[in-house]
């Protein structure tokens, strides 16, 4: 059922209320990608165990394989019956149009990357982009996070070590910051600082130098992508520094699979999948969330 105007409005002032607790108060939203509704419940189990704020995100395959509206109903649904405090983030949306369109159905958060589409995409093109959506987003209240580069990596369990000569070419400055979030006007601006999409054979490294540099240069929200395979004692520290936005996604899908073909191989006989998914997959993708909502300092912040 969709929303209403008021509702969707309400529903984006508290997330923005919830986004400076967190940062006033040194703790992080995990955002963890909704696959499937095993994921949702996963996620939303964990939330309540912890009594944890999250956000459900979406990048536009899952946009495209569920639906944006279905997400919103799913999300309200389990949000009403686990009695937990939970947001919708659009991730890594490719352009203003499908940016526009998550606005419209009440997303509380937008991310806008249009270099996901067009990784040679102009400073000026990214610029005039992400000012169109926070220029929309204005009607709802609901807050956008972009970058002013391509974030590299994928969302896959990766065999290749990282280069951090190459991606330390593409890390934020507090100078490029600083121009961006004044020329666009976001409200959470996603950082480079090591963090990189996927999970790889060797810990991530976060520059957490950097991170204060970038939180000394600019008056906003700041986002963490690509957290997963990240000790967390980065994110400890990093919540302390300002850091009030964390993506978590292969964690939860390595996980995920590798539990469903263990259980698949010790249940020849069982035919119904979903059963095994509620009793197997969705703990053991549970136990991650968990994990992550208490290194984020998150366990205990819910308002419901």
């Amino acid at each position: 059922m969709a929303l209403t105007l008021q509702e969707v409005r309400n529903n984006c002032a508290r997330a923005r209320r919830r986004m400076a607790d967190a940062r006033a108060q040194h703790w992080a939203f995990g955002a963890f990608n909704l696959d499937d509704q095993a994921t949702l419940k996963a996620v939303a189990l964990a939330a309540q165990k912890t009594k944890a704020p999250v956000l459900v995100e979406v990048s536009q395959g899952e946009v495209d394989d569920i639906g944006l509206m279905n997400v919103r109903d799913l999300v309200d649904n389990v949000k009403y019956e686990y009695g937990v405090e939970m947001y919708i983030n659009l991730d890594h949306s490719p352009s203003v149009e499908a940016a526009k369109k998550a606005i419209d159905v009440g997303y509380e958060f937008i991310h806008i990357d249009v270099s996901q589409a067009n990784h040679d995409a102009t400073d000026e093109e990214i610029i005039a982009a992400t000012r169109e959506v926070v220029e929309y987003a204005r009607f709802t209240g609901a807050l956008v996070e972009s970058e002013p580069h391509y974030f590299g990596g994928s969302s896959n369990l990766h065999t290749e070590t990282i280069d951090y000569e190459e991606i330390q070419k593409t890390f934020s400055t507090p100078e490029k910051m600083k121009e961006f979030v004044e020329a666009t006007g976001i409200d959470t601006f996603a950082a480079a600082i090591g963090n990189l999409h996927g999970k790889y054979p060797v810990p991530k490294k976060l520059d957490l130098g950097l991170l204060q540099q970038l939180r000394d240069a600019a008056d906003c929200n700041i986002s963490l992508h690509g957290g997963s395979g990240t000790p967390g004692h980065y994110f400890e520290s990093a919540v302390k520094i300002g850091v009030t936005k964390v993506n978590i996604n292969s964690d939860m899908r390595v996980v995920y699979r590798q539990t469903l073909e263990k259980v698949l191989v010790d249940n020849p006989n069982e035919y119904s999948v979903a059963k095994l998914l509620n009793k197997y997959v969705v703990p053991a993708v549970q136990a991650v969330v968990e994990e992550k909502l208490t290194t984020f300092n998150s366990a205990g912040k819910a308002v419901v």
